[in-house]
């Protein structure tokens, strides 16, 4: 059995890790090269970074960023944020990101993911999804969760790797940030219907968690942020805690 992944996510904003509740109130983590080096070094399997205000000066800074973070890390990395065409795909991997995430605008032009697939293979394509739970259920959500989209959580996820996606990377906007525990529900649900993998995100706030979501979410990785930010779970405490729990990682 693979073992189950256990990845930090570092959300850059003006080239400084920041972490919110709920997408919002966004408070300073640190630099990202030198937590993405200290993760590493903890035992991260992977590590996110997602630029959350990928405008075009934006852009430019993360692309010099992401040159920073391969020159200094041994580990695989993804980046996502402002990725809307193949050039950006192109751009990034140059730079020494293993993969791209894509969310808003694999949402606006689903082809997107047929063409980095095509072009990169399906490894390197992530789909980010935000989606929160509605009377209707559960539904996506564009723009780091501003924008409601009408499609919904579990049909998206598997168009999305009927075109090539590799992975799925599933954000419970209602539990991103509060540290009650991922939306398990929706997880297993998720891994019972693809064929890829799918990475949970959102809702870490302890040990305990990680274990729920891979017993009851049948994640295949576990994304969290504050936790490892603010030094409240140790990455290989972390491990040792879901071996003894009878998961398996790689310590």
């Amino acid at each position: 059995m693979l073992a189950k992944r256990i990845i930090p996510c570092l959300d850059i904003k003006d080239g400084q890790t920041v972490k919110g509740t709920n997408f919002v109130n966004l408070r300073q983590a640190g630099d990202p090269v030198e937590l993405g080096k200290a993760y590493s070094a903890q035992g991260a399997d992977e590590l996110v970074y997602l630029d959350i205000t990928a405008s075009h000066e934006g852009r430019k800074t993360f692309t010099e960023l992401v040159r920073r973070i391969a020159a200094e890390i041994d580990i695989p990395f993804t980046v996502g944020g402002g990725i809307n065409e193949l050039s950006d795909v192109e751009r990034l991997l140059n730079a020494g990101a293993d993969k791209v995430s894509v969310n808003s605008a694999a949402i606006r032009n689903p082809q997107l993911i047929d063409e980095i697939a095509k072009h990169f293979g399906s490894q390197v394509c992530v789909t980010a999804i935000d989606a929160r739970q509605t009377p209707e259920g559960w539904k996506c959500y564009l723009n780091g969760g501003r924008v409601e989209t009408g499609r919904y959580l579990f049909e998206w996820a598997h168009e999305a790797s009927e075109r090539g996606a590799g992975e799925i990377l599933f954000t419970s906007m209602d539990h991103d940030g509060v540290k009650t525990g991922y939306a398990n529900e929706a997880l297993a649900e998720l891994s019972a219907r693809l064929p890829i993998p799918v990475i949970a995100s959102g809702g870490a706030g302890k040990k305990e968690h990680f274990r729920d979501a891979f017993l009851e979410g049948k994640a295949d990785a576990a994304l969290a942020a504050s936790v490892f930010h603010f030094g409240e779970i140790p990455i290989r405490g972390l491990k040792q805690y879901l071996q003894q729990e009878g998961i398996n990682v790689r310590l």
